[in-house]
């Protein structure tokens, strides 16, 4: 009774620590940027900038609004501040993270205090990248994450309990990825409103997410067995769904957590998603190849979980005599009958 105790409470420590930790030390920082305008200006408002939110931003220097746009879009920076033409105003990008445009708005709010008495105007705060009127704070892309990583969990753990074979595990795995991949993309874009874009290129987003994961824990599980996939399901629930910065942004979580969740499958599954859904597929190349890698990875960890089986298998077969035996000598004190004792079939 007592080990059990202990053992649920470090259970529940470690959930709270896992999952409540990001988002408590979550904070503005090297969050990419650009600002636009003559370099003088420039120069004010990054300093302004420095003092408001320290190490707060990443700021690229653009010449006009048409640049800004343009990095926003490629999904290369978070938003912009337009200063070219001598009327500040504040450009944002909703759909690429809530909580970055509620910065940007906070940010507009400073510039438009720090103005000159008599002089104050509002700065204008423009959404060049909404997200859908259906769902304006992105609640459901940021709650679809755990779905998607429970998703995969759950595809391997059932075909490791059901089905034999790594190759009908592998065709199972990559078939209920791209089923799951359909139904969750059709749930989030044509009944709640979540997600815009194209509905196949959001299908296959997931479908890439959740075979990455079910393939990796796969692969873990026919190397190592048990051990393993409890590894892949740690892996993936309580560092990767964590650290995927889906709620918030991945620069904004503590030091080099986002860094590293953007290297698992829900932190890369999740920043795919948002570039199908709202930016044309610009930006996803880091995503897509993070997730190949780990669905190649799970792969390879099957083909070679089934290699060491059948080695062993081989190994355990017993082994046959290679000559036939020779024949058996009479051993003192026994009868050997006579030719004539002999039966005819015998002789």
């Amino acid at each position: 009774m007592v080990r059990a105790v202990v053992l649920l409470t470090a259970g529940i420590s470690v959930l709270l620590t896992a999952f409540a930790w990001p988002s408590v030390r979550s904070s503005v920082h090297d969050v990419p940027i650009a600002v636009a305008g003559p370099a003088a200006a420039v120069e004010q408002v990054s300093a302004a900038l420095g003092r408001r939110l320290p190490d707060g931003f990443e700021i690229t220097e653009v010449a006009g609004t048409a640049a800004a746009e343009r990095l926003i879009r490629d999904r290369e920076v978070y938003g912009a501040i337009d200063v070219s033409s001598g009327t500040p105003q504040v450009i944002m990008a909703s759909a690429a993270g809530t909580a970055v445009a509620q910065t940007l708005q906070s940010v507009a709010t400073g510039l438009s205090q720090a103005q000159a008495p008599g002089t104050r105007t509002a700065v204008a705060v423009r959404d060049l990248v909404a997200l859908p009127a259906d769902d304006p704070r992105g609640a459901g892309l940021a709650a679809g994450a755990l779905p998607l990583v429970m998703g995969g969990l759950l595809a391997a753990l059932l075909l490791t309990r059901l089905v034999r074979g790594t190759a009908r595990r592998v065709t199972g795995a990559l078939a209920s990825a791209i089923t799951g991949g359909l139904a969750a993309a059709a749930i989030l874009q044509f009944w709640l409103g979540s997600l815009g874009g194209a509905y196949w290129a959001n299908s296959a987003a997931v479908a890439l997410t959740v075979a990455a994961t079910s393939l990796s824990i796969l692969g873990l599980e026919s190397l190592f067995g048990v051990a393993g996939f409890g590894l892949g399901a740690v892996a993936m629930m309580l560092i990767g769904n964590p650290l995927s910065g889906a709620a918030t942004a991945p620069e904004m979580l503590p030091g080099w957590s986002g860094v590293l969740g953007q290297l698992l499958p829900p932190g890369a599954g999740g920043q795919l998603l948002r570039s199908t859904a709202f930016f044309d597929g610009h930006g996803v190349t880091h995503s897509v190849i993070v997730l190949v890698t780990w669905l190649t990875l799970g792969v390879v960890l099957c083909l070679a979980g089934s290699l060491r089986v059948r080695r062993a298998a081989t190994a355990d077969l017993p082994r046959t005599a290679a000559s036939p035996a020779s024949p058996t000598r009479p051993r003192p004190g026994d009868v050997v009958p006579s030719e004539s004792e002999t039966p005819l079939s015998l002789r």
